[in-house]
C-alpha cells in the first residue's frame, strides 16, 4: 500500500504561504476573482492538517470553466475533471502528489461558498471544535493512501458527516460573519 496521508502540526507559515498565493491567483485572475480565500484546516490557527495550503477562488459565473481556468494553468494548476464540476471545480499544483496547493473555485454569494467560510470561521472561533476535528484527522488518515486520489477522496467522504454537523451549526449561528 502507498504511504498513508499525513497530519502534520500546525505551521505558522501557512497563512504567508496563501497569501503569497493569493496575490498570484489574484493579478493572473483580477477582477475574475471576486474573493481568494484561505480554506481547510491549514487556515485554522493551531489546527493540525495535511500540508496542501486550501484557496477558494469566487467568482461571478462558474462555467465556462475556460473563463478562470486557463488563467490557473499558467499559475501551474490542472484541472481536475470531477462531477462536482456542476458546483465547485477543483485545481491542484503541483500535477504530481504530493501536492502544495489546491484550489475550489465557488460561485460568489451562493451556498457552496457560505458553507465552506462557515466551517472554517467556526472553527477559528470554537477551539474546542477544532481540536475535535484534528482527532478525526488523525484517527482517519492512517487508513488512506496519500498517493492515490481515490483514496484521498474516500479520507474526505470520511470527514463528511463531522463537517456537515458542524457546518449546520456555523450556519444557524451566523457564520460566515462578513460575507
Amino acid at each position: 500500500m502507498s504511504e498513508h496521508l499525513e497530519i502534520v502540526p500546525y505551521d505558522p507559515r501557512w497563512p504567508r504561504e496563501f497569501e503569497s498565493e493569493r496575490k498570484r491567483i489574484a493579478a493572473a485572475l483580477g477582477e475574475l476573482a471576486l474573493r481568494v480565500d484561505h480554506k481547510g484546516s491549514t487556515a485554522v490557527p493551531g489546527l493540525g492538517a495535511k500540508p496542501v495550503i486550501d484557496i477558494q477562488i469566487s467568482v461571478e459565473q462558474l462555467h465556462p470553466l475556460e473563463t478562470y481556468a486557463a488563467a490557473l494553468a499558467r499559475l501551474g494548476y490542472k484541472h481536475l475533471p470531477h462531477p462536482d464540476d456542476a458546483f465547485c471545480p477543483f485545481f491542484y499544483r503541483p500535477s504530481d502528489w504530493p501536492h502544495t496547493h489546491h484550489v475550489h473555485v465557488v460561485q460568489a454569494g451562493g451556498d457552496e461558498e457560505r458553507r465552506i467560510l462557515a466551517f472554517r470561521d467556526y472553527l477559528r472561533e470554537h477551539s474546542s471544535v477544532a481540536r475535535d476535528y484534528e482527532e478525526v484527522k488523525r484517527r482517519l488518515a492512517p487508513r488512506y493512501s496519500a498517493a492515490e486520489f481515490s483514496s484521498r477522496q474516500a479520507y474526505a467522504d470520511a470527514k463528511g458527516e463531522f463537517i456537515n454537523r458542524i457546518t449546520r451549526v456555523a450556519l444557524a449561528g451566523g457564520h460566515p460573519r462578513g460575507l
